[in-house]
């Protein structure tokens, strides 16, 4: 490495199914590699801290979403409630690389610390067994790449703090903040000539907008006008739908888990999930969901018993009584239609679901959003 001869190895490609059915390209490097990606970012981070923006969130030491998110709302209780709703068309994949290189030569000295993190981005990809090469964009997946992402679109951090304007980032997710439609507007127009003719990033027409701040998705959240007055968090509809198609695979009948293994999973989602939207107001919804996801654990366990014999002897035990545990074991009815049924919920309540160990997303939520 001291010599500048160290050559990176290609990086694997491993493509991430997305919400919108399209993939997130990955490029996954070598241990050796990632070991060194990370001693360079170690010692570059540091460099770059003290003149990152303040709006930046994204991939930095004590920064996260929930402050990108509250910096949000502290923006439209100010009034700026028209967001430029910015959307880079696979940021990491178009990266013009020389540009990157010259943006970092502005703070970075060493010459060779620079070339190594060009070789890195020059390494090619191994993709199902095929070597190509990488003559633009930074590889996600390694250490370097939230970092050298955070130095590019530092100089779009800069730009609009020069003109004044409010705004949050994370990573290459961002949002600027106007008191009005035609101002937003303006703003997008001249910061798409900025991002396009002197980063050479492409912007992506259809998802780039002008909002009113409860039309927009950012970070999972979205947003609205409470009774008052004031801005509020929200989950977003597409974020329900995510965590409940989560939910459905770890509780279909066919996957083939054990009751730990399931159990300790959905937990696992559980526990993800709400702490990561723990801002919202959302008690009525996670109680919805949790009346359904009951339901999910009912009929996997009907489907388990299988037998009518089996039915019976584990009904029996129940409140339900002997009579209607013969009726209930020797139903023709599907499995969802039973688990939704009133005699399932007397011999299966909600507090035998609880104690058998699987968490309530609304008790839960009760629990984090004190913290």
């Amino acid at each position: 490495i001291l010599k500048g001869k160290y050559k990176p190895k290609a990086v694997k490609r491993v493509n991430i199914p997305k919400d919108n059915g399209k993939t997130r390209k990955l490029g996954i490097p070598t241990v050796v590699d990632r070991v060194i990606q990370q001693a360079i970012a170690q010692v570059v981070s540091p460099i770059y801290e003290p003149i990152f923006s303040d709006q930046s969130y994204g991939f930095r030491p004590n920064r996260d979403a929930h402050m990108a998110l509250r910096k949000c709302l502290d923006y439209a209780s100010e009034g700026y409630r028209w967001v430029v709703d910015m959307d880079l068309e696979q940021f990491f994949d178009t990266v013009n690389q020389s540009k990157l290189v010259q943006v970092l030569s502005n703070e970075i000295k060493d010459g060779r610390v620079i070339s190594l993190i060009h070789k890195f981005m020059r390494a090619g990809i191994m993709d199902k067994g095929m070597f190509k090469e990488s003559r633009q964009g930074v590889p996600q997946g390694g250490p370097l790449s939230p970092l050298l992402g955070n130095i590019m679109l530092n100089e779009c951090d800069q730009e609009l703090e020069s003109r004044g304007h409010r705004f949050v980032r994370y990573a290459d997710d961002m949002i600027i903040f106007c008191k009005s439609k035609r101002a937003a507007e303006r703003v997008l127009k001249s910061i798409t000539k900025f991002l396009e003719e002197k980063l050479f990033l492409k912007i992506n027409q259809e998802k780039t907008k002008v909002a009113y701040i409860s039309h927009i998705k950012f970070l999972g959240y979205g947003f609205y006008i409470d009774k008052k007055g004031n801005p509020q968090l929200r989950v977003h509809a597409k974020s329900f739908q995510k965590l409940k198609r989560k939910l459905k695979d770890l509780t279909a009948r066919s996957n083939g888990m054990s009751i730990a293994e399931r159990k300790t999973r959905i937990n696992s989602v559980i526990r993800g999930w709400v702490n990561y939207f723990k801002l919202a107001k959302m008690k009525n919804k996670l109680e919805e969901l949790d009346g359904w996801l009951r339901r999910r654990i009912r009929m996997i366990t009907w489907k388990r018993w299988k037998m009518i014999k089996t039915k019976f002897k584990n009904l029996s035990k129940t409140a339900i009584g002997n009579k209607q545990a013969w009726y209930l074991a020797n139903t023709r009815n599907k499995y969802w239609y039973v688990a939704g049924s009133q005699w399932l919920k007397i011999a299966i309540p909600n507090k035998l679901i609880e104690l058998a160990g699987y968490l309530s997303l609304s008790k839960y939520y009760a629990e984090v959003s004190k913290i």
